[in-house]
This record gives structure tokens, sequence and C-alpha cells, in this order.
């Protein structure tokens, strides 16, 4: 559930001032989401069969949008699944462009001679059910040709996780060579581990639970009410705003929340320190701390790639995770994988830490490292799954080898 790695977060503090002007012009669109009559860009489309979810609603034929690297083999041998976080989608690599307004998220890790080598792997990324990058979620259109909107139903992991199994079956793919996944998308992979467990023959769980906690909800809660706070955000039922005025203002601030728990204390206080964006004294009359200017550009900018309704729906999907649910509990449900099984955590993740993944580790039969959990150590706390490319690209090889 975290913020794409992007050049602009690499500068030095003191241009955020300028990118967060630049940001700032004009006002945000009602959504940031890709919409019906948009350039596609690398993007495909499958409709998949209605799916009937665990709140017992049926769901009419949603549409999964995707991108794939690489050849599929001959004997369909070669397909590995890359699951997305929550404010991910489907473009793993390649420029931004038209129809894609950030580059991919995952360009040191997905390609030719890389750790997912797209010369060997077909790479296969949806965007998850419930996102706002082309599959079916509040933003895109209900039967009516209206935007689902409120009434867009409540999604649990399950239910996503199985519109993936139906998007599999629409491609062809009965067994993955392997199901990877970070934060959100790790949720989606372990599930699929325990849910499908014939039907894939790897899984990389990275930086994520096999259950929400109740602290994580906590954080999860408190963004979603940002959002909801906004009178823009009018129950859900934005789209067509007379005014244009989507709620670009708690959209932002739940984003700016969410940093917070994806990077760690420690790489926030050595780049920012208490440095101010301006002159003015902090003693002297109003002014601003550059990790203030930080989140705002943050904010500011998810607002054009983001939709309200899908962060939203999708915070309510994180909540459900629980791989015990119904199966006799953790333990029990992790006992069902049978996939050879790289648990990822990193030494400095404040939003799922290390013993989320030990605990992982310690009940699936075929852990890479044994009972426990693969650590990596990162300055950057939970992103340092999107942005260790070498530390983490190298435990996808030793898994891919295996």
């Amino acid at each position: 559930m975290d913020w794409q790695s992007t050049p602009e977060d690499t500068v030095p503090s003191s241009v955020v001032s300028e990118q967060n002007r630049l940001a700032m012009l004009g006002r945000p669109p009602v959504t940031g989401a890709w919409r019906d009559g948009d350039a596609p860009g690398n993007r495909r489309f499958e409709t998949i069969d209605d799916l009937v979810l665990e709140s017992g609603v049926t769901l009419s034929r949603p549409r999964i949008a995707y991108e794939t690297w690489g050849e599929l083999d001959a004997d369909r041998g070669n397909a590995v699944l890359v699951l997305h976080a929550l404010t991910g989608d489907s473009h793993l690599a390649g420029p931004a462009g038209p129809g894609h307004v950030t580059a991919g998220w995952w360009t040191g890790i997905v390609g030719p001679g890389l750790a997912l080598d797209t010369d060997r792997w077909f790479v296969v990324a949806p965007n998850m059910l419930g996102g706002c990058q082309g599959s079916t979620g509040p933003s895109s259109f209900g039967p009516d040709a209206v935007e689902w909107g409120s009434r867009f139903p409540h999604l649990t992991i399950r239910d996503q996780v199985e519109a993936q199994a139906l998007f599999a079956d629409r491609l062809g793919i009965e067994r993955w060579a392997a199901v990877v996944g970070g934060s959100m998308g790790g949720m989606h992979a372990i599930e699929w581990g325990v849910s499908h467990p014939h039907r894939l023959e790897r899984l990389a769980v990275l930086a994520a639970p096999a259950v929400s906690s109740a602290d994580q909800i906590a954080l999860n809660t408190v963004q979603g009410e940002a959002i909801r706070m906004d009178p823009a955000f009018a129950d859900g039922d934005f789209y067509d705003a007379d005014d244009g005025d989507g709620p670009y203002r708690g959209l932002a601030l739940a984003r700016r929340m969410a940093l917070l728990n994806y990077r760690s204390p420690d790489e926030l206080n050595a780049r920012f320190g208490r440095s101010w964006q301006s002159e003015i004294s902090p003693l002297g009359g109003p002014g601003r701390f550059q990790v203030e200017s930080y989140l705002d550009f943050h904010g500011n900018k998810f607002t054009r790639r983001f939709d309200a309704g899908s962060y939203v729906t999708l915070l309510g999907a994180m909540n459900s995770h629980d791989v015990g649910r119904g199966r006799d509990g953790v333990e029990a449900a992790l006992n069902r994988v049978t996939a050879r099984t790289l648990v990822l955590g990193i030494d400095t993740d404040r939003l799922f830490p290390v013993a989320d993944q030990e605990q992982i580790a310690r009940h699936v039969p075929h852990a890479l490292d044994g009972r426990h959990a693969t650590v990596i150590s990162s300055h950057y706390g939970h992103d340092g799954f999107l942005i260790e490319n070498e530390a983490v690209g190298g435990h996808l090889r030793r898994l891919l080898a295996s």
C-alpha cells in the first residue's frame, strides 16, 4: 500500500517547494482514475465471469485491466503473476506517457536480464478489482451507464483474488510459475497460496501480513475518514460534481497520512531534520518545514492519479484480510500452502513489521529460508520493497531458480 517511487522523491529537499508550487497549479481533477475514452497506453482488458462476492452480492461481468511483458511458452508454464500494492496499478515497467501518468513502479525488477527476466518469464500484472486504473471500481460505469460511486459493493481480499483466478482462466493459465506481491499485493499473494494452492508453483510475499492487525486497521480507518469528511466526497457520489470540485483535499490528506507509515522515522529525520523551506525563522512567524512541503507535494500529486472512491474501497478490503477466517485459524490456513515460498520482510518497516512475516514463515510448509522470514535491511521502511532493487531482486532470483 505504498506510493510509487518516482524521480521527484530523490531530488534535494530544497527543490520540493518548486515542485509543490507546480503541482498546485490548477485544481486537481474530480478523479485521477483512468476513464473509458482515455488513451489505453499498454493496457489490455479482459471481462471475467459474474463474480459472487463474500457479501452475497453478484458483480456482473467485471473488467480487469492488465499489462504483460515477455512471451508465453507453448505449454503456458512460464507465467508469473505480479500483484500491486494499494496505490499501484498494472504499469510495472515502462515510461510515463499517454494512458500512464507515472512511469512503471518496478522498473528495477521487471525487464530483460532483471530479477523477473522477461526474456524467460511471461509477466502479467492486473489492476486489482476495485482499483481505478482500468479495472471495475467505483469510478467505472455501472450497468446503467452511471458511475458506481456509493453503489459499488464492499470487497474483500478474497473477492479480489477470486477475480484474479477468473482472470487467469480467461488467459488460459491453469498454474502460475510464481505469484508475487508486496504490501496489499502480498495479502493477495498469500491468499492465492491458501485458497488456490494447486494453481501456483512458487510464491513471494513481500512486506505483508497473514492478517490485518487492529493497529493496521486503525491506520486505514483514519485515512478513510479523512476522505469521507471532505464535503466534496458526497458519500461517494462525487463524479458528476457540477462545480468540478472533487474530494481532492481529503484524498491528499489521506495520502500524507499514509506516507508516514511507508517511510522510516530515521529516513525522514536524516533527510529533512528540522530544516525550513524558507528563510523565515520558526520563532518569527509563519513558515514551513521541508518535511511539510514534501508531504504536501506527494499528496497533491496523488490526487492527479488516483480516485477517492477506490481508495476507500481498497482500504476496506485490506481491513478484511485474514487468511485464517473460517479456516480454523491462521496456522491451519498457512499449512495449506504447497508452493515454495519467499517470505520477505524489511527491518525498518513500521507498517507491516517483520513479526508479521515471521508468522507466515513459521507456518508455510516450504518457506525458502526455513521457519524464518528473509529480512533485508533498508533505510526506507516499508517502501524498501519498491526501492531496494538489488536486495529484493536477489531473493526473487533465488526463488525463481528453486
